[in-house]
């Protein structure tokens, strides 16, 4: 009998093997689980950012109207066991070692294969099609893309509607260089007669989208041109929007805050206009779904004072809404940002986006394969108050005693970073309050 631990331990030794792409294997695996993947109902979502709280929001509305939901998800922020939810619960530590018992072998036996062994990520997209139909039956699955579209484990089911919230330079060692390449990869998840919905907006990747719909059949709503947003209001802890499409004419509210959080939130309303035709979803549903909605290390206040807050802003565009929301929010605020990502990100647009809109910022690094170190990010900085920060763990308590009202704390990049900074700075503040 296997332990948790080294279940878990199995799993991730398979990231040894990299990125494999290829359906093969995926479709070998499957067969021999008894192709799990064709008795689900589920939503696919592609995109370069924005999948995780589009899916964060598709899953509140649906829970709210009474559905079981599952989601996969990609990567974990606390716990690997999040990747597989059933309405916001984490598989238990049981189930995923059931999971890999039953999965294993098949693994094993697959290394003498044509195909060769699973991936990690294969691994864990099997298990959940597996524990979402035979361990614990769901009404509805939420499958978030990991790498690209086309070529992506994920892609081997037929879904009610396929999403692509947004293109992006994301990735591009294995997705291409150019946005219409990366479109090309997203697009490869638009199956035959399944309607489509897209939040992309330039104007090269839009055309691929447009033109893979066509040639497969596929109804294509896209957002601003089929149905569109509008920012009422910025609140205190969230955002107020309309919301117009030939079916409605609604306003709404979100606790997550963001230009681009509107965005995601219109696209889960799309997604829930078409899932109407066969489920039951009311306009009150919608509205407390959307409010209750919240997801990890997007744009997450950990604390409103001092105000410090956490966002996985971990590629070029991510970073320009980052800086969108910090021009819409903190205009009279100095803020601190404290910066850490991967090597293999666009590190230098990243940084000269950031340094428009902030007073001063940190270079830190962390314990994980593919870091950048502080110097690397330190010498792409032109920032007058630019600062090493090698012991981000002395640094943060430190900034935090200093702060007044004015300031704001930002902590941004990796969201592997993220993971690590947040457990740790909600204890220190905790601690801090009591004092």
């Amino acid at each position: 009998m296997l332990t948790y631990e080294k279940a878990v331990g199995w799993i991730h030794s398979r990231l040894r093997l990299g990125i494999k792409p290829g359906l093969e294997r995926m479709q070998y695996l499957l067969e021999k689980l008894g192709n799990p993947h064709e008795k689900l109902q589920t939503v696919h979502i592609g995109g370069t950012n924005g999948k995780g709280s589009t899916v964060t929001y598709l899953r509140n509305i649906l829970q709210e109207s009474g559905y079981s939901v599952g989601t996969f998800t990609s990567p974990y922020f606390e716990r690997f066991n999040e990747r597989i939810s059933i309405n916001g619960e984490p598989v238990s530590d049981e189930d995923l070692t059931l999971l890999v018992e039953k999965i294993k072998p098949i693994a094993e036996i697959m290394e003498h294969s044509e195909w060769g062994t699973p991936s990690e990520f294969e691994v864990i997209t099997a298990m959940s099609f597996y524990y979402f139909t035979e361990m614990h039956p769901v009404d509805l699955v939420l499958y978030e893309v990991g790498l690209g579209g086309r070529l992506d484990s994920t892609n081997v089911i037929t879904p009610m509607v396929s999403v692509i919230t947004s293109i992006g330079l994301d990735h591009m060692q294995f997705l291409g260089s150019r946005l219409e390449d990366i479109a090309f990869e997203k697009a490869g998840i638009i199956k035959r007669s399944v309607p489509v919905i897209s939040g992309v907006h330039q104007k090269e990747a839009a055309e691929v989208i447009r033109k893979k719909a066509l040639e497969m059949g596929s109804d294509l709503f896209e957002l601003g041109v089929d149905f569109s947003v509008e920012r009422q209001a910025l609140l205190e802890k969230g955002e107020r929007f309309q919301y117009t499409s030939p079916v409605q004419n609604e306003t709404y509210e979100l606790s997550m805050i963001g230009a681009h959080q509107i965005n995601n939130a219109a696209i889960a309303i799309k997604v829930i206009e078409l899932l109407s035709e066969k489920h039951k979803i009311a306009s009150p549903h919608i509205k407390a779904g959307l409010k209750k909605a919240s997801w990890p290390g997007r744009m997450e206040a950990l604390s409103y004072n001092p105000g410090i807050y956490i966002d996985g802003a971990h590629n070029p565009e991510g970073v320009q809404a980052l800086v969108k929301t910090i021009n819409d929010r903190f205009i009279n605020k100095r803020v601190t940002v404290l910066f850490s990502a991967l090597h293999d990100k666009e590190l230098k647009p990243m940084i000269t986006t950031l340094e428009e809109a902030v007073e001063a910022i940190g270079f830190t690094t962390f314990d994980f394969p593919r870091v950048a170190s502080v110097e690397e990010l330190y010498k792409l900085s032109s920032h007058p108050d630019k600062m090493k920060v090698h012991q981000w763990r002395d640094y943060l308590p430190e900034k935090v005693q200093g702060m007044k009202e004015e300031d704001i704390l930002l902590i941004t990049g990796s969201l592997y970073f993220l993971s690590e900074v947040k457990p740790y700075l909600l204890d220190h503040l905790e601690n801090y309050r009591k004092k």
